[in-house]
């Protein structure tokens, strides 16, 4: 699967957010911007979030926007309503910088143009990838798009990533966004009402929220999609980063990196129990790592997969910045950016160079709808599917 980054490059001594209340309603999207119309102004280091003016077009008959997230420790967050995606995320780094940890664009155009990138977005109907493009339930089979190769990826051929979601900005914490992906949509069967709600607490936490209701059988992997450098936009790779995942087990792949069952990380260069540079043993010899020659592989997280779980830790080797996720996902998605290959001006003007960020997708697992060992995706009519992923930040 083909993704592209853009390491984020700058260190800031200080950023003020400036912000003018408004309440603005386009096309489908309801707007209450209090304290976050405006873009952060610029610190000794030049680094800010982008323009809001960037990012208010009109995309399929609707408006897009960008909306600011900020919390008393100045961690700030820039979220774009097309596709419901982290546009930045700026961190304090270990002499108290910030630091732009989030890969992307800085205007509505580059995500909405060209081939999807998926920087930052929120996945589904179905994240990662479901095998030949078909599924069946209750006897039925459905077709979706083949847009991975011979394999469904992402949602298909648009997904949620490339739509217009509707807006609330709750206050300067909180963004509400929500979406209907109709009945047979991307040949998903079902009205799907989804929410996505994004909150930046005091304790310097991401929390991303899914809720989502059908109103006829359907099977429903929603994630978030961000590219991560902890040392920031344009800073070089990410193989020095230290990673440490809460999963004795993954998934093996073939060579279209659907899962083939589910095998110890014991003895393999998928072992990331104890804190590992990324890169250790990436170009190990191995049948699983030949696709890509890296990482792009489910890990079957420890612990009950309904209960919030310590998923996986990471720190930037030059800013210490650290990231810890916890979720109520069963399983967390390792890519190392192998596919991505300079073709993308970032924020910073930087390139999206290969294995410039990685991510970290909490999700359940692929091909799921295809593997009934693996835990269920089915959403029923009268059930909620409601999970919970909080990403947490520290330096040292």
């Amino acid at each position: 699967m083909k993704y592209v980054l853009r390491p984020v490059s700058a260190l800031l001594a200080s950023a003020v957010l400036l912000m003018n209340a408004c309440n603005q309603k386009a096309g489908n999207q309801e707007t209450n911007n209090s304290p976050t119309d405006t873009q952060t102004t610029t610190t000794a280091k030049d680094v800010k979030l982008p323009a809001r003016a960037n990012f208010q077009k009109t995309i399929d008959g609707k408006q897009t926007d960008l909306f600011m997230l900020k919390n008393k420790n100045n961690l700030q967050v820039a979220i774009t309503n097309y596709g419901g995606r982290v546009v930045s995320l700026l961190v304090p780094d270990k002499t108290g910088e910030l630091t732009d940890v989030s890969i992307g664009f800085d205007n509505v155009e580059d995500y909405a143009e060209g081939a999807d990138t998926y920087f930052g977005a929120t996945i589904g109907r179905y994240g990662n990838r479901i095998a030949k493009g078909k599924f069946t339930l209750d006897g039925k089979e459905y077709t979706l798009a083949t847009n991975n190769n011979e394999n469904h990826l992402h949602g298909g051929n648009k997904g949620f990533s490339r739509v217009v979601w509707a807006a609330k900005q709750v206050d300067d914490k909180t963004l509400e966004l929500t979406y209907l992906a109709k009945d047979m949509e991307e040949g998903y069967p079902g009205n799907l009402n989804v929410k996505v709600t994004y909150t930046l607490t005091d304790e310097n936490e991401l929390k991303v929220s899914y809720q989502a209701t059908t109103d006829k059988a359907t099977v429903v992997n929603l994630t978030n999609h961000t590219f991560f450098n902890l040392n920031g936009e344009g800073s070089g790779d990410v193989l020095g980063h230290q990673l440490q995942i809460n999963a004795d087990r993954y998934n093996p792949v073939d060579a279209t990196l659907i899962p083939t069952g589910i095998e110890s990380v014991a003895n393999t260069p998928f072992d990331f129990r104890q804190s590992t540079a990324i890169g250790a043993r990436i170009k190990d010899q191995h049948q699983q790592l030949t696709y890509g020659n890296g990482y792009d592989h489910n890990y079957v997280l420890n612990g009950d997969g309904k209960d919030m779980k310590l998923a996986a830790t990471v720190t930037g080797d030059k800013s210490g910045i650290t990231m810890e996720i916890r979720t109520q996902e069963p399983g967390i998605q390792l890519y190392s950016g192998n596919f991505m290959e300079s073709g993308h001006t970032l924020k910073t003007g930087s390139k999206d160079d290969f294995r410039t960020a990685f991510c970290l997708e909490t999700q359940h697992f692929p091909d799921s709808p295809n593997q009934p060992a693996f835990p269920s995706t089915v959403l029923r009519p009268g059930q909620t599917y409601s999970t919970t992923t909080v990403h947490t930040f520290s330096a040292k």
